[in-house]
């Protein structure tokens, strides 16, 4: 302090805190002189005292001109030292950038001022300094005071210019001041012109700051929006150019992007995402699951550019072959899909179905081994409300049960699926039926379904499930050949294995057993099973299933049964069994008329006179009954053909036996059901039943004879 004042003398110190401009100013200049001969000694204590005397007693003053005057002052001083500046900017500067922060404005304008001045002196030496100036002047940028703006403003352009000059610059530093909340257009302007500078490599730091620019994106201010766009796409066009770029990183930053709620980020996003993907080349390969995370819930987003641009993505990263000795993640990606599977959006479901079908084709085995971790989601999906993912999920599931473990697990899931869910089977059961039996063979699916409802314990949804099996194979083109095979049940083994594998659960359901054995032309054991009907078994349901059978008889499936009618002496047992369902149908029915119609057709000319006379009268329905039952002789000579194949190795007398065996357990349910039902209402009429109080007649009542009116004659009741 003491060589301060000896060498300033008291009036310039007084100066230098005037209440006037011109009187700090001429001060300050007195000072510069005074520091300048002093740099010519080697007093550097003294110079260092008159560096701390300005700090202390003048810019770290309670006083605003004081404060104002030692800005001023340390600027001057710098001036003064010249090339010995930069020995002394430890000194210099944060007092400096102290006064940034100054509630007074002026005070802040002084301070610009003086660091412009300090900056030009000392030039490439004032890098060092450089992070905490950039965040200073971030903050004055948007400062109140239109002149400290203008004066940072200033400061700013001359720092551009010694960062692009200076080989000092740490592009690091500067990245990492990217996070600052207040860098905005700042930040892109600085981002621009460094970029701009041959010798600096900001693209190879670009990974530090890039979130940074994505985040202007979505700025309230649209010329920030604008400049941040523009750098954006100068440095994807270097990223095009660049030989060598550091996409995993970047990735990571636009996966988080693509999420974001503003539309143009996610827009520029999947956009950065789509060239990294066509240009990344091994480098992405371990980042393949994150990039599915972006794309697939933007192939769905509201925005059609968006869409488009995820599509694309998607369809190149789906065709990318990646050598296994990469570190393809199948894992990562199966769970990716997985969870998009539970997606809100169809398109974004669907698409996570294609990936799970892509890898089962290119790396099966590695997609089985963590096929437990996908398999219930893959199963619950079959419920799904769109028709083309229940369609996807199938062929999915198609590729997993090559193998019999798999199957087996899918069908029996799909069956506990139809007895959970009543809806599912009505509304969706053809469909997955139908494609199973497509992609996976449908006799395989048939003999599985088959097997697994002999042993279902619900015997209602048994009998449902069958009835809804049995029409898909009486109506779908999909099962033409297993109808076929049927048709040949008593001629080959195959058709005769699979009409017994039916059999077995067919026993559920009367009509779906007397379906199949008009489907394999066993029309003798059809008329046995018509003839074991009870009572019981004709009911509303019966009837109704009747009705759809008649009705399936037009259609070009039964074809061959309607040209059978035209040599009703070779197959008298269809007759027999369709007179059989006849007489079963309420005459004021639609399908009675449709069947007496059809069997009215029946030509006469192959019975003989007697036979021709009982069926030609118009109302002769009653007698064929009597005839086919009185002319034994001529029906075994007009089966003689058929009956060589009768049985086929087949015991019908046993397998019907069989029939009535799961039919008899059907009425017993039914009756358990009816009574527990009936048992539940009388205890609920009971509990609600108020108790009639008991009032005992009075005792002359008691001996008097009763009423006229109280007698009863037989058959009247006393009320």
């Amino acid at each position: 302090m003491a060589d301060a004042l000896s060498v300033i003398p008291a009036a310039v110190l007084r100066n230098l805190s005037d209440k006037l401009y011109e009187k700090r100013k001429n001060a300050a200049l007195e000072v510069e002189g005074i520091v300048k001969q002093l740099s010519g000694t080697t007093d550097q204590d003294k110079i260092n005292a008159v560096i701390n005397l300005l700090i202390n007693e003048y810019t770290y003053s309670p006083q605003a001109n004081h404060r104002k005057g030692g800005l001023i002052g340390l600027a001057a001083a710098t001036v003064g030292l010249t090339s010995e500046a930069s020995q002394h900017l430890d000194q210099i500067v944060p007092p400096v950038l102290n006064s940034f922060g100054d509630q007074d404005s002026r005070v802040r304008y002084y301070a610009c001022e003086a660091l412009y001045n300090i900056a030009k002196v000392v030039r490439g030496d004032f890098i060092v300094f450089f992070n905490q100036i950039f965040d200073a002047l971030c903050k004055l940028s948007a400062d109140s005071d239109s002149n400290v703006q203008s004066a940072a403003h200033l400061l700013d352009r001359l720092v551009k210019d010694i960062v692009t000059e200076s080989d000092q610059f740490s592009q690091k530093d500067f990245a990492s001041e990217c996070l600052n909340p207040y860098v905005r257009q700042f930040l892109v302007g600085w981002i621009t012109v460094l970029d701009s500078v041959p010798d600096i490599d900001m693209l190879g730091f670009l990974p530090d700051f890039l979130d940074g620019l994505f985040n202007m994106l979505s700025d309230s201010s649209h010329e920030i929006r604008q400049q941040a766009d523009s750098a954006l796409s100068e440095f994807l066009q270097e990223i095009k150019n660049s030989p060598s770029v550091d996409y995993g990183r970047m990735a990571e930053i636009l996966v988080q992007r693509a999420a974001s709620p503003d539309e143009f980020t996610r827009l520029t996003a999947i956009t950065w995402i789509n060239e990294f993907v066509k240009l990344g080349g091994d480098q992405l390969v371990p980042h393949y699951a994150d990039i599915l995370v972006a794309i697939l819930p933007c192939i769905s987003d509201k925005e059609e550019k968006i869409r488009v641009v995820a599509r694309e993505t998607n369809e190149e990263l789906r065709g990318i072959q990646a050598d296994p000795a990469e570190e393809f993640d199948v894992g990562a990606i199966l769970s990716v899909a997985r969870r998009h599977l539970s997606s809100e959006w169809e398109a974004t479901r669907i698409e996570a179905l294609n990936w799970i079908s892509t890898l089962l084709s290119k790396r099966r085995a590695e997609v089985l081994s963590f096929l437990s971790d996908i398999f219930e989601t893959l199963l619950k999906a079959l419920s799904d409300p769109s028709d083309e993912v229940v369609l996807l999920v199938l062929e999915v599931h198609a590729r997993i049960a090559k193998d019999d473990k798999h199957f087996h697990q899918l069908i029996v899931y799909l069956v506990q699926n139809f007895r959970v869910d009543n809806s599912l089977l009505e509304k969706r059961g053809a469909l997955i039926i139908r494609r199973l039996c497509v992609l996976l063979d449908a006799e395989r699916v048939y003999r599985k379904l088959s097997t697994i409802l002999q042993g279902e314990s619900d015997l209602e949804f048994a009998c449902t499930m069958v009835q809804a099996l049995n029409l898909i194979l009486l109506t779908s083109s999909e099962l033409a050949n297993l109808r076929d095979l049927l048709k040949k049940s008593l001629f080959n083994d195959a058709g005769k294995n699979l009409f017994l594998s039916l059999y077995a659960s067919w026993c559920h359901s009367p009509m779906a057993i007397i379906s199949l054995c008009l489907l394999a032309q066993t029309y003798q054991h059809a008329s046995s099973v018509i003839q074991s009907l009870v009572e019981e078994d004709i009911n509303v349901k019966f009837l109704v299933q009747l009705d759809k059978l008649i009705h399936l008889l037009e259609t070009p499936t039964f074809a061959y049964l309607r040209l059978q009618l035209l040599e009703p002496g070779r197959y008298i047992w269809l007759l027999k069994a369709l007179y059989g369902l006849l007489m079963l149908l309420p005459q004021q029915c639609v399908a009675f008329k449709i069947l007496r119609t059809r069997l009215k057709t029946v030509p006469s000319y192959s019975f003989s006179g007697e036979q021709f006379k009982q069926l030609s009268s118009g109302n002769a329905i009653p007698e064929v009954n009597n005839f086919v039952g009185s002319q034994v002789s001529e029906e075994a000579a007009a089966t003689k053909e058929d009956q060589k194949n009768v049985h086929n190795g087949i015991n019908f007398a046993q397998w019907q036996q069989q029939f009535e065996k799961v039919q008899e357990q059907h009425r017993a349910h039914s009756k358990s059901e009816a009574l527990s039902r009936s048992n539940s209402t009388s205890s609920a009429k009971e509990m609600q039943r108020p108790e009639e109080p008991k009032r005992p007649l009075p005792a002359a009542d008691m001996n008097r004879p009763p009423s006229r009116s109280s007698r009863r004659g037989p058959g009247q009741l006393q009320i």
